[in-house]
């Protein structure tokens, strides 16, 4: 009668542990994808902060700068682009394209001695580096935690727990636009 107890108390104990396995694991999965779309919200976050003071640096330009229309109208086309963007990959391209033209209005500005001066536009301009400074942080930690749920999606228990999940599809990095390497060309 010992044996039979001890024997119930092994499987019990082995049943308790591997149900605590199988738990701990299908709990990882949504952990991990809870993190991405934190880390994601942030992004979008410090982006729309971005969004938010594009027009007060646009109008602030525009005064000192009516034949740069073209750059003006496009950045307002990709603020559009972005608000409307309906994946992570699309907003990511957006956002991407929106850092591209800001670096060329910032670079076309220093051909403009009075808007240099100008107060509004100096504290715009600070505003908008800070803040994409903020949003390469995030875009850093957003792709530091896609790492680690793609990294544990590849892994032997990690993708059965993931599909089990429905969390089969790997996430997408935030990465650099074609072209970024180079210097950017403003000409008149």
């Amino acid at each position: 009668m010992k044996k039979i107890g001890i024997v119930l108390l092994v499987i019990v104990g082995v049943v308790i542990v591997f149900g605590g396995m199988v738990i701990a694991g299908l709990n990882k999965p949504v952990i991990l994808d809870e993190q991405v779309n934190n880390a994601w919200a942030q992004v979008e976050n410090q982006l729309q902060r971005r969004n938010d003071l594009i027009p007060n640096l646009v109008n602030t330009v525009k005064g000192y700068m009516e034949h740069e229309r073209g750059t003006f109208e496009k950045i307002t086309e990709l603020r559009s682009q972005w608000a409307k963007a309906a994946t992570t990959q699309d907003k990511i391209q957006t956002a991407n394209a929106i850092t591209d033209t800001l670096s060329k209005i910032l670079m076309v500005s220093e051909n403009y001695p009075e808007l240099k001066a100008n107060e509004n536009f100096l504290n715009l301009q600070a505003q908008l580096e800070g803040t994409e400074n903020r949003i390469a942080v995030e875009r850093m930690r957003y792709n530091d935690v896609v790492k680690t749920f793609n990294a544990y999606q590849r892994t032997i228990f990690g993708s059965v727990f993931c599909s089990l999940r429905g969390l089969g599809q790997p996430r997408v990095y935030f990465q650099a636009v074609e072209g970024a390497k180079e210097v950017p060309k403003v000409t008149f």
